[in-house]
């Protein structure tokens, strides 16, 4: 055997820094059997071919080591061995018809996936690990999938064939995930599985099928980073074909992407600047607690790698008179002091913000920040003194109205009756002005759009509103529109309200990005952030609460935009905002 040349190599690493080449860590899952811990050469050998850095986990049930994990790894692959024990799945076991089980594995894998969802981390199932996504997502398998789909199955266990050697075809639906990897609407595989997947889960579909109609490959259509392969891609790379290699290039260019993505957020501040999550105070939420009807909470911030979430005292449009226009005020005053509270409640964890130089120190120490805002001008009724009581507190920005015209302006959604500004409404464009209070004019008519423009001395906002060149609804700003935010200095967030996004249908992430690169294209990049509207109806299919936010930096750098590029859409520009309307030099 030719001598390793240990010094040669380490002087080779060693001479150019940095020291070797940034490779993606992709965590590998170890079958476990008679208390060992185990990991074929073909998955990590298929890793390193791939450009991945392969790391072991090997199955334990400390739950603050696996969170610890998923925070170093930059992929999760799942990879083959026992059958899943049917009572993870709620189902009673027929022992006649499992082979091999392992609990200990079991319930990390199955618990591994849920954190790993949560962190938007990709995902690569194979054989068993696709088994393992549909168990621990809602989906369904087979205990045996000779005994349920009875007569007629391919023989799906090669053996005495080699794993390299492909038995049977796969048909891949066209238009797929999967058939964009491999180029092709058919491919040949091998196939070791009794075990097979029943019911894909809520937000899959099945994207390649056996002849015999044994599902053979499924991926998440929701925005999750999730591909599930049953046969074994791993083992042709021994035999030196290359023919698998597609599907571990891909996900450790996810996991390429999903670093850069976290390492960008690890520098920059991102804010979406409106949120409508008190509106769900009355049922009990608590900022701390993941929710699982809130879009935003604590630990979606942290996942999606949010800094910084302005929470809105939303007031719907009522009746005018000074009864109603009192109890609107206590009303704005509760919810204000409900944000307040439940930022308190969260042990340190999140801080009150309302100047730049707090979010940016919030930033530095780990913490989450949260700043105030009212929609609806309604608020204050007709008592001007209300908006510096409401800056004093730290409120930072209000939008004039809402859907219906009060007595400030006219809304898009209104009568006309002011014909833009009212005199009150002038004078409020004025003291917000002085005493440093955003003007955001989402919601509001094109004709009070224009007459606060010409009037604000201070650059404004819309703090979620879209683009109507691309969906022409009555909220979203036209081209010109944008183009003045732009020229007066002020920002254009755009918003995931998907009525805003598309004229029919759902909308996706995709369309999320047309609008925020159409906004880019008119106004330019130092006038346009991101404004969800999350938990006031807003969220797209790919981004769907604020755990999932980093797809936006991921299709960002899909797309060419640089980190000085996004650093400005995420807050930068947001920030320049509070700081020119506040006076802050």
């Amino acid at each position: 055997m030719e001598k390793f040349d240990v010094s040669g190599e380490y002087k080779k690493m060693h001479s150019r820094f940095p020291v070797g080449e940034k490779y993606p860590v992709i965590g590998i899952t170890a079958n476990f059997r008679d208390g060992n811990a185990a990991v074929a050469e073909a998955y990590y050998a298929s890793v390193l071919e791939a450009g991945g850095t392969p790391l072991v986990i090997p199955p334990y049930a400390n739950r603050n080591a696996l969170v610890e994990t998923l925070k170093h790894i930059d992929a999760l692959l799942l990879t083959g061995g026992a059958d899943i024990d049917p009572r993870y799945m709620g189902e009673e076991p027929d022992y006649s018809l499992l082979h091999t089980i392992n609990p200990k594995r079991d319930e990390q894998e199955l618990l591994l996936v849920r954190l790993a969802v949560d962190m938007n981390i990709p995902i690569l199932g194979i054989c068993r690990g696709m088994q393992v996504i549909a168990a621990a997502l809602g989906g369904a398998v087979y205990q045996d999938m000779y005994a349920f789909l009875g007569d007629g199955l391919l023989n799906h266990d090669q053996e005495p064939v080699e794993r390299h050697v492909a038995t049977h075809d796969v048909e891949i639906i066209d238009g797929t995930l999967i058939s964009k990897i491999f180029g092709c609407g058919k491919l040949a595989v091998n196939t070791f599985h009794h075990q097979a997947v029943s019911e894909v889960p809520e937000g899959f579909k099945v994207v390649a099928t056996s002849d015999d109609g044994v599902i053979e490959a499924m991926e998440a259509v929701d925005g999750r980073i999730i591909v599930g392969v049953q046969w074994h891609p791993e083992s042709f790379i021994m035999n030196g074909d290359r023919c698998m290699m597609p599907l571990f290039e891909w996900i450790v260019s996810e996991a390429a992407l999903y670093r850069s993505s976290r390492e960008i957020h690890s520098r920059i501040i991102s804010i979406d600047s409106h949120c409508d999550t008190p509106m769900l105070f009355a049922q009990g939420y608590e900022m701390y607690e993941r929710s699982e009807t809130a879009l935003v909470d604590l630990h979606k911030m942290h996942e999606g790698a949010l800094d910084a979430v302005t929470m809105v005292a939303y007031l719907k449009q009522g009746a005018r008179d000074d009864a109603s226009l009192l109890r609107t005020t206590a009303e704005a005053d509760a919810l204000l002091q409900g944000i307040s509270d439940r930022v308190q409640r969260c042990g340190g964890e999140v801080a009150l913000c309302s100047k730049p130089d707090e979010l940016y120190a919030v930033k530095k120490s780990g913490r989450k920040a949260v700043m105030r805002g009212i929609e609806n001008g309604y608020a204050i009724g007709k008592e001007l003194s209300t908006i510096e009581r409401y800056r004093r507190m730290g409120i930072v920005y209000m939008t004039l109205c809402h859907n219906g015209d009060n007595d400030i302006c006219d809304s898009a959604r209104g009568c006309g009756e002011h014909g833009g500004l009212s005199e009150f409404g002038k004078a409020v464009v004025c003291e917000m002005n002085r005493v440093g209070m955003v003007i955001d004019l989402s919601h509001a008519a094109e004709s009070t759009f224009w007459q606060v423009l010409e009037l604000s001395e201070k650059p404004v906002v819309c703090s979620h509103s879209s683009c109507k060149a691309l969906c022409n609804h009555p909220r979203n700003l036209s081209d010109e529109q944008i183009r003045a935010i732009a020229n007066k200095g002020g920002v254009v967030q755009v918003t995931m309200y998907s009525g805003f996004l598309r004229e029919e249908g759902e909308a996706t992430l995709d369309d999320f990005m047309a609008h925020l690169e159409h906004a880019i294209k008119i106004a330019g990049i130092d006038h346009v952030g991101i404004g969800t509207d999350f938990d006031g109806d807003g969220a797209v299919v790919g981004c769907s609460n604020a755990s999932q936010l980093l797809n936006i930096t991921r299709e960002l750098l899909k797309r060419g935009y640089n980190d000085e590029d996004i650093e400005k859409i995420w807050g930068g520009n947001w920030m320049r905002l509070l700081r020119n309307v506040q006076d802050i030099m």
